[in-house]
């Protein structure tokens, strides 16, 4: 028997979010969870890039690979050691770029495997399990439910979190460059201690910004979409973001540029065609820094991980 789901990227952070803000874009990754034929033939586990795009080799294939540790979990918490398993990852998200690959893989794993034992565990213990796996909830959140989600890893290990309807007329434009950057270093970058003042910033903006979504307030958007604690840290890291965001500043109906994730794609958040218009600036900057890079528009996925 074996259980095949598909599960959208993420964005997460949108500026003053940390940790905490994603939504989920209709990119997907498909993970299949197999019962093996064979006993004691072990764990297998395959990736698949139909696109010949992204650096996969990177992403584990032993017990180190975080579906196989999420689905570990999973079999614990029911107090059953994992089976021998198959594991086939088909990717099509970017790794290593900010868009949530690896909440991805863990989320359908988990999604996966849980269909396969007859459900046995509830969304809200498949997200907590996920956020113990992944560190935090703004990735994995969005990527099992879509949508654009608050969330919020508790001390007892559970997540609180809350969907809020997206505007459909905003649109995301996501510039993928075609660099990696690591997690890890992302996020070493960040210091240990912040002010209270920029803490009180932070909290202003991100209440600012669900207010916005709430309200549908374009022009409140555009206020919210600042941060202190991560981008100014991690725009050293990520060529073009500085110059894209002089750019886009006072053009008519950009709302405003964050970085994905910890990076290093850029999200620009636009109502309706607005950034088609300034596409090939966009592209000029890219250019002059001689950075590949990938533009791609969408509207936000709502639906989340599915079996298929």
């Amino acid at each position: 028997m074996k259980v095949t789901v598909k599960v959208p990227a993420t964005t997460a952070n949108l500026g003053p979010g940390f940790d905490c803000l994603g939504l989920a874009l209709p990119v997907y990754n498909e993970i299949t969870v197999e019962e093996t034929v064979m006993p004691g033939s072990g764990l297998e586990i395959n990736i698949l890039d139909d696109s010949n795009t992204y650096d996969i080799l990177s992403i584990p294939k032993d017990e180190n690979n975080l579906a196989y540790k999420a689905i570990e979990l999973l079999y614990s918490y029911i107090g059953q050691s994992v089976s021998d398993i198959k594991i086939t990852i088909r990717t099509n998200i970017p790794v290593t770029r900010g868009l949530g690959s690896s909440a991805s893989v863990i989320v359908g794993g988990l999604v996966a495997a849980n269909e396969l034992l007859g459900r046995p565990a509830d969304n809200n213990v498949l997200l907590s399990i996920a956020s113990e796996v992944e560190g935090h909830p703004d990735n994995v959140t969005p990527a099992l439910f879509g949508g654009f989600c608050l969330s919020s890893l508790e001390d007892d290990g559970s997540v609180a979190f809350s969907k809020i309807d997206w505007p459909e007329n905003w649109k995301l434009t996501l510039i993928i460059p075609d660099y990696e950057l690591d997690t890890l270093i992302a996020r070493s970058v960040l210091p240990e201690n912040i002010s209270i003042s920029d803490a009180a910033f932070n909290i202003r903006k991100c209440a600012m910004l669900i207010d916005a979504v709430y309200k549908k307030d374009s022009e409140l958007l555009k206020k919210s979409l600042k941060d202190k604690l991560h981008q100014p840290y991690r725009r050293k890291l990520i060529n073009g973001f500085s110059e894209l965001s002089e750019l886009l500043e006072n053009k008519e109906g950009i709302l405003g540029c964050v970085i994905s994730g910890a990076g290093p794609s850029i999200l620009v958040i636009s109502v309706d065609d607005s950034f088609e218009k300034i596409k090939n600036d966009v592209k000029e900057i890219f250019n002059a820094l001689n950075v590949d890079c990938d533009i791609r528009t969408f509207e936000i996925e709502n639906q989340g991980t599915i079996v298929i």
